[in-house]
């Protein structure tokens, strides 16, 4: 059973600690399918998604996150890469610049929101070296390392307490 998307936009948070739990292989492919629903400029899908199960791998990955653990603890980590010569053949400099990268980070929300939703924890990183985490990944030079997603069962308990600006107070409506 999955949960409402709206719960899981409420009720989703950062997980840095996790258990030593596989995911099933229908949970991780239905996280990768939310991924690949994800609306892109033109359609182009500009992404890659280099699932990380090897743990030297995710060792690797973590030096070049600056040591953030999650990565080592995960079950799985998704390095969501983007390929900005596909953009700039459509869309030009802005394409290359922007647009894969708004695409790439909707894929990444995607698979967090699925996750969430099919009761697996997830943590985003930004924070990192991209060409180290290309390296690690045997990634082609092309391509553009834009997020990493941590995924597991949390080992921590959830404060689900989640501070938000009010709509009221980001919103301007224009009539």
């Amino acid at each position: 059973m999955t949960k409402d998307v709206f719960d899981c936009m409420r009720e989703s948070h950062a997980v840095r600690h996790f258990k030593q739990q596989d995911i099933p292989e229908p949970t991780l492919s239905r996280i990768l399918e939310a991924g690949c629903w994800a609306p892109s400029a033109g359609n182009l899908q500009p992404w890659y998604f280099y699932v990380v199960k090897n743990q030297q791998v995710k060792n690797k990955i973590a030096d070049a996150c600056f040591e953030q653990n999650q990565i080592n603890d995960s079950a799985v980590s998704i390095v969501i890469l983007a390929d900005p010569a596909k953009s700039n053949e459509r869309y030009g400099e802005r394409g290359a610049q922007l647009y894969c990268i708004q695409d790439t980070a909707i894929a990444a929300e995607n698979m967090i929101l699925a996750a969430y939703g099919l009761g697996i924890d997830s943590c985003w990183v930004g924070a990192f070296d991209e060409v180290e985490v290309q390296r690690a990944v045997e990634a082609p030079p092309r391509l553009r390392a834009v997020a990493i997603i941590c995924l597991g069962y949390s080992a921590e308990r959830p404060d689900l307490t989640k501070e938000r600006f009010r709509v009221a107070d980001v919103t301007k409506i224009i009539h």
